[in-house]
C-alpha cells in the first residue's frame, strides 16, 4: 500500500482528532467562564454604564447601583434655575447646586433615590417644589434633591460618578 491512498484507519484518527478537540474546548468553556464575577458580586459595587443620549429634557429615569435606585435627571433651564435661585442658608442642610451636579453640565443631576428619613424613594417631579417627594412621611426635595421640608435630615445622596464622554457616565 502506498502512503498516498487514504484508509479507514487514517479517517478513524481524523475523527478521534476532531472529537477530542471538540470536547477539550466544551471543557474549557465553562472553566473559563467560572472567572467572570457572579451577579451578587457586580450588585455589590461593579461600576455600571448609562446612556445619556435617549434622555429627553425634563426626563427622569431610575437605574440600579449596589441594589440602591439612582435617578438621573435631564434638568430644564428652568428647573436648574430655581435650584440656583434658592440661598443656602435657607435649607436645612446647605448645599449649593453648584456641588450637586458636575462644572459644565449643570442639565445632569444624579442622585440616590432613597430618602434620607427612613429609606423610603421618593417619586420625582412631586411635591411643593417640583423636584422629590416622600409619600411616606412628607420630606420634600427641591430639583437639586436638598431637602427643603419635612423630617428628612439630610439631602439625597450623590453616588460617585464621571463622565466617560458628553452621552455617558459611570456610576461607581
Amino acid at each position: 500500500m502506498s502512503s498516498a491512498h487514504q484508509t479507514r484507519r487514517d479517517f478513524l484518527y481524523i475523527a478521534t482528532g476532531a472529537v477530542g478537540a471538540v470536547g477539550a474546548a466544551a471543557a474549557l468553556v465553562p472553566l473559563i467562564s467560572q472567572m467572570n464575577p457572579d451577579a451578587s458580586t457586580i450588585a455589590a459595587g461593579a461600576p455600571i454604564e448609562v446612556d445619556l443620549g435617549p434622555i429627553a429634557e425634563g426626563q427622569v429615569i431610575k437605574v440600579f447601583w449596589r441594589g440602591k435606585p439612582i435617578f438621573i435627571t435631564h434638568r430644564t433651564k428652568k428647573e436648574i434655575d430655581e435650584a440656583r435661585a434658592v440661598k443656602d442658608n435657607e435649607l436645612p442642610d446647605p448645599e449649593s447646586d453648584a456641588k450637586r451636579v458636575k462644572q459644565g453640565k449643570d442639565q445632569w443631576l444624579v442622585l440616590v433615590g432613597i430618602c434620607t428619613h427612613l429609606g423610603c424613594i421618593p417619586l420625582a417631579h412631586s411635591g411643593d417644589y417640583q423636584g422629590f417627594f416622600c409619600p411616606c412621611h412628607g420630606s420634600q426635595y427641591d430639583t437639586s434633591g436638598r431637602i427643603r421640608r419635612g423630617p428628612a435630615p439630610k439631602n439625597l445622596p450623590l453616588p460617585p460618578y464621571e463622565f466617560v464622554s458628553d452621552t455617558r457616565i459611570k456610576i461607581g
